[in-house]
């Protein structure tokens, strides 16, 4: 009948990554239809409107959610639906378990989201063959340093950049020999060479994708405000804000997970490490704002 479209088992189009699926269902008029699935652990994060005129619903299908708001943890579970319209600040919902959802929104979003998803896949994959620690380790990474941006009052976009940028931050590591990567004891000169390539590595791979922008937040997650850190040994206010995020929560994950070398330390040994540097290695602003994470966490 001319003005109804049935469709069966069929969508639009349809991305997949390592953590979630996301399928266009229906759009016209200003309104986009989507399913998505999230995966357990996975996070998923709702960001403040920039139009005051965007709006999205999100309807669970079946699954179950958690989110915390001013210290008060929520649960999600199916026939729940969440309204978003003029947010104030980033709400991070994670999947407690597999999690299916439908979303509908005037934003007009999937095209940006699924070109991102496309590309962060091809990049994950290659960096899941050479090492699947990384993997883990960035995703943590990727949510301390959201929730320390936002507690920065950062903007939507940079936030957004800084999570694709801390998700990635470590793909330069694909060149790195396993048994550097993994070796029990101390590095040698030469070795420790190698490790230090990796930001410039990931880079210029970021260089070559429609994430170029973001090259410069990888390549400089080393760096420390002292001058000693690497590649280039930046200082200061030569430092991405950004970069300095993820320096500060890569430092405290590598510091709390289990090493081939050393037992994972306590969060509170950690972080008086990182607190001990504050001013030194790490800025102060970014130190505090983390701090403060943890402490709303309760892991400190």
């Amino acid at each position: 009948m001319k003005g109804l479209d049935i469709f069966r088992n069929e969508y639009l189009e349809t991305v997949t990554n390592n953590s979630n699926t996301l399928s266009l269902l229906g759009r016209g008029g200003g309104i986009e239809f989507m399913k998505q699935t999230v995966q357990k652990d996975k996070l998923m994060i709702l960001f403040p409107g920039e139009n005051a005129d965007v709006q999205e619903f999100f309807y669970i299908l079946n699954g179950e959610m958690e989110l915390k708001i001013n210290g008060e943890i929520s649960r999600l579970i199916a026939d729940d639906v969440i309204s978003v319209k003029d947010l104030e600040e980033v709400i991070q919902i994670t999947a407690i378990t597999d999690v299916t959802f439908l979303s509908v929104s005037n934003a007009m979003v999937f095209h940006s989201l699924s070109e991102g998803i496309k590309e962060l896949r091809s990049i994950g994959e290659i960096v899941e063959k050479k090492d699947r620690y990384t993997y883990r380790h960035s995703t943590r990474v990727s949510k301390y340093a959201v929730k320390t941006a936002s507690k920065m009052k950062l903007d939507r976009q940079r936030i957004d950049d800084l999570f694709i940028a801390s998700i990635l931050h470590d793909i330069g590591k694909i060149n790195i020999p396993e048994e550097v990567l993994n070796k029990p004891g101390k590095l040698t000169d030469i070795e420790f060479d190698l490790i230090k390539k990796h930001p410039g590595d990931g880079a210029e791979m970021l260089r070559k994708t429609a994430y170029k922008k973001l090259a410069d937040i990888v390549e400089q997650h080393h760096e420390r405000i002292n001058g000693k850190g690497y590649p280039f040994g930046l200082k200061a206010e030569e430092i991405l804000l950004e970069a300095k995020i993820i320096g500060v929560c890569d430092s405290f994950d590598a510091m709390t997970e289990d090493r081939s070398y050393r037992k994972a330390f306590t969060a509170e040994y950690a972080m008086r490490e990182i607190r001990r540097l504050s001013g030194d290695q790490y800025d102060p602003e970014v130190v505090d704002a983390f701090e403060k994470v943890l402490q709303q966490e309760g892991k400190i």
